[in-house]
Order: C-alpha cells, then sequence, then structure tokens
C-alpha cells in the first residue's frame, strides 16, 4: 500500500514509521525539514531515511503538499503543537495553535481529497465526557472534524496520555518526578485517565491502514490500567526507584502552577498552560472494544514505563537514575 506519513519527526510518527515499513508499505514522509526527520529515526534506531522517501512540505502554506500526495492510498495525519509560532514577514504577530491546527488541518483535507486519497488515519485527544472541553482537546476535535467529513472512509483515534521516551507529557511527568524531591499536587490529581503503551498506539495506527472494520469511524482508546494523576506520578516515582512522598493542594490555580511545573521542567509554557488546563475531571475512554477490534494486546502501565525509561536511557540518561 502507498502511504503518505506527516509528523515523521515527532514522537508518534517516528515511531509508527519503521512498523509500516515492516509491513511491507511504500512509504513516503511529509516534512518541513529532512534534518528533523533523519534525528527521530536515529533516535528510534528502527529505521534510517534510506528507507522512506521524504517529500519537503508544510501543510500550514500548502508548499508540497498536493505532490506529496501522488499516488497515495492512505495518509497519517500525526501533525499536532500547541505552541504559537511567529507570523507575517516581521514575524511579530502570533497565531495560536488552534487557529494553525485548524488552517493546517483544512489544506491537508482538501489536498487529500483532490488526490482522490481513500483514507486519512488520525490521532488526537480524548473527549471529556462532561462539561466542556478546553482549547486543547476541542482544537483536537475540530482536526478531527474537517478530517474526517472531507474523505468518508477515514479514522480517528483518540487518546490521552501516550507512555514513550519521546512523548512529551510523559517526559513532563518524568521531569516533575525527578525534581520535585516531595510532589506537590493541584486538584486534578484526583482526575482519573487509562494511559495508553506507544507501542500500543503504533499497532493500532498501523491497523487503521487497511481495516475494513474501522472504516470512518471515531475510536477512543486507552491502556488496561485506570488511574488517577497522583497514582501516575507515584507509579513513575516506584519504577524509578525514587521516594516520592506527595501533598494535596486545594486548588488548581492553572496559570500559575502550570507555569511553575514548565520552569521545573524546563518546558515550554504554551505547551503545559493547554495540557493542564484541559485536567478538569476524568478522561477516560467511552468504549473498550478497539483492542479486539484491531487484534491488539495491550501492555500494562508499569511495562508501558518500564520500556519508556528503558529507550530514553539508551540515548540519554535520567539525572535522578
Amino acid at each position: 500500500m502507498r502511504i503518505l506519513l506527516t509528523g515523521a519527526s515527532g514522537f508518534v510518527g517516528a515511531a509508527l514509521l519503521p512498523r509500516l515499513l515492516e509491513q511491507g508499505h511504500d512509504v513516503r514522509a511529509l516534512a518541513r525539514d529532512r534534518e528533523r526527520v533523519r534525528r527521530a529515526l536515529a533516535y528510534t534506531g528502527a529505521a534510517s531515511l534510506d528507507d522512506v522517501e521524504v517529500s519537503i512540505g508544510d501543510t500550514v502554506s500548502g508548499e508540497g503538499v498536493a505532490a506529496s500526495m501522488r499516488d497515495v492510498e492512505v495518509t497519517y495525519y500525526l501533525i499536532h503543537s500547541m505552541e504559537p509560532v511567529a507570523d507575517g514577514a516581521g514575524g511579530s504577530l502570533r497565531t495560536s495553535f488552534a487557529a494553525r491546527e485548524r488552517a493546517s488541518a483544512d489544506t491537508f483535507a482538501q489536498a487529500a481529497r483532490a488526490a482522490g486519497v481513500e483514507r486519512i488515519v488520525y490521532l488526537g485527544g480524548l473527549v471529556p465526557s462532561e462539561g466542556r472541553p478546553s482549547t486543547h482537546l476541542a482544537s483536537r476535535y475540530a482536526v478531527e472534524r474537517i478530517l474526517l467529513d472531507s474523505v468518508p472512509g477515514s479514522v480517528a483515534l483518540r487518546a490521552s496520555v501516550v507512555i514513550g521516551a519521546r512523548s512529551r507529557s510523559f517526559r513532563f511527568l518524568v521531569r516533575l518526578v525527578e525534581r520535585m524531591p516531595v510532589l506537590a499536587l493541584p486538584a486534578w490529581r484526583r482526575y482519573h485517565t487509562q494511559p495508553i503503551d506507544e507501542r500500543d498506539v503504533v499497532e493500532m495506527l498501523a491497523a487503521c491502514a487497511g481495516s475494513d472494520a474501522v472504516t470512518g469511524q471515531t475510536l477512543d482508546v486507552g491502556g488496561p490500567d485506570v488511574l488517577c494523576y497522583g497514582e501516575i506520578l507515584q507509579r513513575i516515582a516506584s519504577l524509578m526507584l525514587l521516594s516520592r512522598p506527595s501533598v494535596g493542594l486545594p486548588v488548581t490555580a492553572t496559570p500559575l502552577s502550570a507555569r511553575l511545573a514548565a520552569s521545573l521542567t524546563r518546558e515550554s509554557p504554551e505547551l503545559i498552560i493547554p495540557l493542564m488546563a484541559g485536567l478538569t475531571g476524568d478522561l477516560l475512554p467511552a468504549e473498550d472494544r478497539v483492542p479486539e477490534l484491531l487484534d491488539v494486546e495491550l501492555h500494562s502501565f508499569d511495562s508501558g514505563v518500564e520500556h519508556a525509561l528503558y529507550q530514553w536511557e539508551r540515548v540519554e540518561p535520567l539525572a535522578a537514575r
């Protein structure tokens, strides 16, 4: 099958690319920067630029997108960034991630439809069952609708925390455990979710390329363990062989706590603030039929963390270990 993969320099895309090649697909990667793809594949150690055709393009401007879809049957849309970027010739204006994501998805969807692409596979975020979604989650839902409405045979998977060595949300949690001798946790510590192993997400995404059982569907996915965020941090600490007592704070105070957490972990506030703003309640899959539907055996939370930490330490040290 001829496949176009976007986001090949990102966490999920770089992990998915070797799996698609293993399955015998002919893969073309759409990227703005060939060198970033090379570095991402080098991190995984499972593929190289010699294994894939790289097409240079940009889904926001539209440059190179139509050409990259030549003779493509299935595309993967794995583009997601929450940091604002400079806009305009002088670079003085800032474009919100939500506006940029909608524009990017619309450009991609129109090109896919014009090229006769049969399916777009998208990885988005779980939507809360109650209350209004955060700006971050609402943006991911808007992208999902743009893609699926444009190419009816498309598939969307929705996940919360994906456990992997290059997952920024997982790395953020690990850095909190590393750098906080006492875990001072806001009210969101009580909310539950189902983190999922990177390996399981990759298998599900790969299976979506040719599965008739998922055509035109949006599917919630999660790991086998239901955990609150306080438990997630404590389990990570335990698996890192660290003792981290915790103190529950009575309020969330997201703008302040998110900026403090971003500073502590040396992450971008533009990433952490939207993520923490989305922690307003449980974030759980509405169904659990996807592993059976796609014939994927799930890894436990502990197995996922151990695998991610092992992959992390192959490339760079963990200060607390």
